[in-house]
Protein backbone atom coordinates (compact mmCIF):
# COMPACT_ATOMS: atom_id res chain seq x y z
CA UNK A 1 0.00 0.00 0.00
CA UNK A 2 1.03 3.60 -0.57
CA UNK A 3 0.47 6.75 0.51
CA UNK A 4 -2.00 9.01 -2.17
CA UNK A 5 -0.38 11.98 -1.78
CA UNK A 6 3.33 12.77 -1.23
CA UNK A 7 3.70 14.01 1.83
CA UNK A 8 4.89 17.02 4.17
CA UNK A 9 8.43 17.24 5.03
CA UNK A 10 8.89 19.31 8.39
CA UNK A 11 10.78 19.36 11.82
CA UNK A 12 10.12 18.36 14.81
CA UNK A 13 9.09 20.88 17.59
CA UNK A 14 7.55 19.24 20.13
CA UNK A 15 4.92 16.45 20.68
CA UNK A 16 1.89 17.17 23.75
CA UNK A 17 -1.30 15.81 25.04
CA UNK A 18 -0.98 13.14 23.09
CA UNK A 19 -2.54 13.66 20.11
CA UNK A 20 -1.09 16.89 19.05
CA UNK A 21 2.52 17.75 17.04
CA UNK A 22 3.97 21.35 16.76
CA UNK A 23 6.20 20.90 13.29
CA UNK A 24 8.06 23.62 11.33
CA UNK A 25 7.77 23.20 7.70
CA UNK A 26 10.62 24.24 5.27
CA UNK A 27 8.67 28.00 4.34
CA UNK A 28 8.98 28.41 8.10
CA UNK A 29 5.54 28.05 9.26
CA UNK A 30 4.84 26.45 12.12
CA UNK A 31 1.70 24.04 12.14
CA UNK A 32 -0.28 21.89 14.45
CA UNK A 33 -0.77 18.11 13.24
CA UNK A 34 -2.81 15.31 14.27
CA UNK A 35 -0.45 12.68 16.23
CA UNK A 36 -2.51 9.48 16.02
CA UNK A 37 -0.46 7.41 18.38
CA UNK A 38 -1.56 6.35 21.80
CA UNK A 39 1.57 4.87 22.85
CA UNK A 40 4.65 6.70 24.36
CA UNK A 41 6.42 6.79 21.35
CA UNK A 42 10.03 5.98 23.26
CA UNK A 43 12.30 6.51 20.71
CA UNK A 44 9.89 8.53 18.07
CA UNK A 45 9.74 12.35 18.71
CA UNK A 46 13.45 13.70 18.05
CA UNK A 47 14.00 17.50 18.76
CA UNK A 48 13.82 19.39 15.64
CA UNK A 49 13.92 15.37 13.90
CA UNK A 50 12.69 15.20 10.74
CA UNK A 51 9.37 14.39 10.38
CA UNK A 52 6.71 13.67 7.24
CA UNK A 53 3.11 14.69 7.49
CA UNK A 54 -0.10 13.86 5.09
CA UNK A 55 -2.17 16.42 3.97
CA UNK A 56 -6.05 16.71 3.97
CA UNK A 57 -7.83 19.12 2.17
CA UNK A 58 -11.37 18.18 3.91
CA UNK A 59 -12.65 21.33 5.61
CA UNK A 60 -14.47 19.55 8.10
CA UNK A 61 -11.22 18.35 8.98
CA UNK A 62 -9.90 20.50 12.95
CA UNK A 63 -6.15 19.84 11.83
CA UNK A 64 -4.90 19.58 8.40
CA UNK A 65 -1.92 17.76 9.22
CA UNK A 66 -1.50 14.19 10.36
CA UNK A 67 2.40 12.96 11.69
CA UNK A 68 2.80 9.91 9.66
CA UNK A 69 6.63 9.54 9.72
CA UNK A 70 10.11 10.00 11.12
CA UNK A 71 13.56 9.68 11.21
CA UNK A 72 14.71 8.43 14.38
CA UNK A 73 18.10 8.50 13.74
CA UNK A 74 20.10 9.13 10.29
CA UNK A 75 19.09 6.96 7.50
CA UNK A 76 16.25 5.32 10.00
CA UNK A 77 12.67 5.73 9.49
CA UNK A 78 9.45 4.88 11.27
CA UNK A 79 6.06 5.24 10.99
CA UNK A 80 4.39 6.72 14.22
CA UNK A 81 0.74 6.42 12.77
CA UNK A 82 -0.87 3.76 14.80
CA UNK A 83 -3.85 3.78 12.37
CA UNK A 84 -1.48 2.27 9.75
CA UNK A 85 -1.20 -1.29 10.56
CA UNK A 86 -4.08 -2.93 10.30
CA UNK A 87 -4.64 -1.62 6.90
CA UNK A 88 -0.96 -2.98 6.01
CA UNK A 89 -1.52 -6.08 7.50
CA UNK A 90 -4.38 -6.83 5.77
CA UNK A 91 -3.21 -6.00 2.18
CA UNK A 92 -0.03 -8.23 3.00
CA UNK A 93 -2.49 -11.07 3.45
CA UNK A 94 -4.92 -9.71 0.97
CA UNK A 95 -1.87 -10.26 -1.35
CA UNK A 96 -0.54 -13.86 -0.29
CA UNK A 97 2.39 -12.37 1.03
CA UNK A 98 2.24 -13.65 4.72
CA UNK A 99 2.80 -17.60 4.17
CA UNK A 100 1.23 -18.79 7.40
CA UNK A 101 -2.11 -16.85 6.84
CA UNK A 102 -2.33 -18.18 3.05
CA UNK A 103 -5.20 -19.57 1.98
CA UNK A 104 -8.10 -17.34 3.38
CA UNK A 105 -11.11 -16.57 1.36
CA UNK A 106 -12.36 -13.57 3.84
CA UNK A 107 -11.12 -11.13 5.68
CA UNK A 108 -13.37 -8.67 8.15
CA UNK A 109 -11.87 -6.14 10.74
CA UNK A 110 -12.79 -5.20 14.01
CA UNK A 111 -15.01 -8.08 15.14
CA UNK A 112 -16.45 -8.45 18.92
CA UNK A 113 -15.16 -11.24 20.48
CA UNK A 114 -13.85 -12.60 24.12
CA UNK A 115 -15.04 -12.59 27.64
CA UNK A 116 -13.10 -9.32 28.31
CA UNK A 117 -15.31 -7.41 25.57
CA UNK A 118 -12.17 -6.97 22.87
CA UNK A 119 -12.52 -6.44 19.45
CA UNK A 120 -10.05 -8.82 16.93
CA UNK A 121 -8.19 -6.21 14.71
CA UNK A 122 -8.62 -8.70 11.78
CA UNK A 123 -11.04 -12.56 11.78
CA UNK A 124 -9.56 -14.76 8.60
CA UNK A 125 -11.96 -17.46 7.85
CA UNK A 126 -12.88 -19.33 4.53
CA UNK A 127 -10.16 -21.43 5.00
CA UNK A 128 -10.50 -25.16 3.24
CA UNK A 129 -8.66 -27.26 6.15
CA UNK A 130 -7.80 -24.43 8.64
CA UNK A 131 -10.00 -23.11 10.98
CA UNK A 132 -10.59 -19.26 11.71
CA UNK A 133 -7.62 -17.43 12.68
CA UNK A 134 -8.35 -14.26 15.14
CA UNK A 135 -5.34 -12.02 14.23
CA UNK A 136 -4.34 -9.23 16.70
CA UNK A 137 -2.18 -6.42 14.87
CA UNK A 138 0.59 -4.38 17.00
CA UNK A 139 3.02 -1.60 15.87
CA UNK A 140 6.58 -2.10 16.51
CA UNK A 141 8.61 1.41 16.72
CA UNK A 142 10.92 0.92 19.17
CA UNK A 143 14.47 0.16 18.38
CA UNK A 144 17.41 -0.56 20.03
CA UNK A 145 20.27 -1.78 18.59
CA UNK A 146 18.92 -3.32 15.73
CA UNK A 147 16.15 -5.13 17.34
CA UNK A 148 12.58 -4.17 17.80
CA UNK A 149 10.32 -4.20 21.14
CA UNK A 150 7.16 -4.44 22.39
CA UNK A 151 5.04 -2.65 23.85
CA UNK A 152 6.89 0.86 24.49
CA UNK A 153 5.07 1.22 27.79
CA UNK A 154 3.18 -0.68 30.03
CA UNK A 155 -0.13 -1.69 28.43
CA UNK A 156 -2.91 -3.16 30.37
CA UNK A 157 -5.19 -3.43 26.82
CA UNK A 158 -2.09 -5.86 24.97
CA UNK A 159 -2.08 -7.96 28.24
CA UNK A 160 -5.79 -8.45 27.66
CA UNK A 161 -5.45 -9.27 23.81
CA UNK A 162 -3.09 -12.08 24.85
CA UNK A 163 -5.55 -13.89 27.35
CA UNK A 164 -8.32 -13.36 24.23
CA UNK A 165 -6.17 -14.99 22.05
CA UNK A 166 -5.53 -17.92 24.39
CA UNK A 167 -9.01 -18.39 25.27
CA UNK A 168 -9.34 -18.46 21.26
CA UNK A 169 -6.86 -21.49 20.63
CA UNK A 170 -8.30 -23.10 23.73
CA UNK A 171 -11.43 -22.98 22.00
CA UNK A 172 -10.29 -24.56 18.52
CA UNK A 173 -9.65 -21.32 16.44
CA UNK A 174 -6.20 -20.20 14.85
CA UNK A 175 -4.72 -17.14 17.01
CA UNK A 176 -2.03 -14.80 15.74
CA UNK A 177 -0.09 -11.95 17.24
CA UNK A 178 0.72 -10.36 14.24
CA UNK A 179 3.60 -7.66 14.57
CA UNK A 180 3.82 -5.42 11.84
CA UNK A 181 7.49 -3.42 12.12
CA UNK A 182 7.77 -0.09 11.03
CA UNK A 183 10.77 0.67 11.61
CA UNK A 184 13.50 0.51 8.81
CA UNK A 185 16.59 -0.01 11.29
CA UNK A 186 14.74 -3.38 13.29
CA UNK A 187 16.29 -6.56 12.28
CA UNK A 188 14.61 -9.14 15.11
CA UNK A 189 11.60 -8.51 17.47
CA UNK A 190 11.22 -9.06 21.07
CA UNK A 191 9.06 -8.38 24.11
CA UNK A 192 10.12 -5.33 25.72
CA UNK A 193 10.71 -6.82 29.27
CA UNK A 194 12.65 -4.01 30.46
CA UNK A 195 9.43 -2.09 30.23
CA UNK A 196 7.02 -4.54 30.47
CA UNK A 197 7.71 -7.40 32.59
CA UNK A 198 3.86 -8.68 33.10
CA UNK A 199 3.26 -8.69 29.02
CA UNK A 200 6.62 -10.61 28.00
CA UNK A 201 5.30 -13.31 30.44
CA UNK A 202 1.85 -13.34 29.34
CA UNK A 203 3.51 -13.34 25.37
CA UNK A 204 5.47 -16.41 26.13
CA UNK A 205 2.04 -18.63 27.71
CA UNK A 206 0.40 -17.68 24.79
CA UNK A 207 3.14 -19.18 22.75
CA UNK A 208 3.21 -21.64 24.78
CA UNK A 209 -0.54 -22.24 24.75
CA UNK A 210 -0.53 -22.24 20.94
CA UNK A 211 -0.99 -18.85 19.89
CA UNK A 212 1.18 -18.02 16.52
CA UNK A 213 3.54 -15.14 16.83
CA UNK A 214 4.22 -13.35 13.19
CA UNK A 215 6.63 -10.10 12.61
CA UNK A 216 6.70 -8.38 9.16
CA UNK A 217 8.54 -5.27 8.06
CA UNK A 218 7.47 -2.50 6.03
CA UNK A 219 8.99 -0.45 3.45
CA UNK A 220 9.67 3.06 4.65
CA UNK A 221 12.56 4.31 3.09
CA UNK A 222 14.85 4.96 -0.09
CA UNK A 223 17.68 3.40 2.46
CA UNK A 224 18.73 7.05 2.91
CA UNK A 225 16.42 8.12 5.30
CA UNK A 226 13.82 9.60 2.98
CA UNK A 227 10.24 8.02 2.65
CA UNK A 228 9.47 5.82 -0.51
CA UNK A 229 5.92 6.40 -0.25
CA UNK A 230 5.37 2.50 0.60
CA UNK A 231 3.98 1.47 3.59
CA UNK A 232 4.02 -2.71 2.19
CA UNK A 233 4.87 -5.15 4.18
CA UNK A 234 7.63 -6.97 2.62
CA UNK A 235 9.83 -9.72 4.50
CA UNK A 236 9.45 -11.43 7.96
CA UNK A 237 11.44 -10.73 10.53
CA UNK A 238 12.57 -13.11 12.92
CA UNK A 239 10.45 -13.03 17.07
CA UNK A 240 13.12 -14.07 19.75
CA UNK A 241 11.26 -15.27 22.48
CA UNK A 242 14.17 -15.86 24.69
CA UNK A 243 15.19 -14.23 28.29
Amino acid sequence: MKFPEPLVEGRLIRRYKRFLADVRLPDGREVTAHCPNTGSMLGCQPTEGRVWLSESNNPKRKLRYTWELVETAPGMLACVNTARPNAQAQEAIGAGRVGPLTGYQHCRPEVKYGSERSRIDLLLSGHETEPDAWVEVKNVTLAENGQGFFPDAVTERGQKHLRELMAQVAGGDRAVLFFVVNHTGIETVRPADHIDARYGQLLREACDAGVEVLAYRAALGDGAGNPSGELTLTESVPVILEV
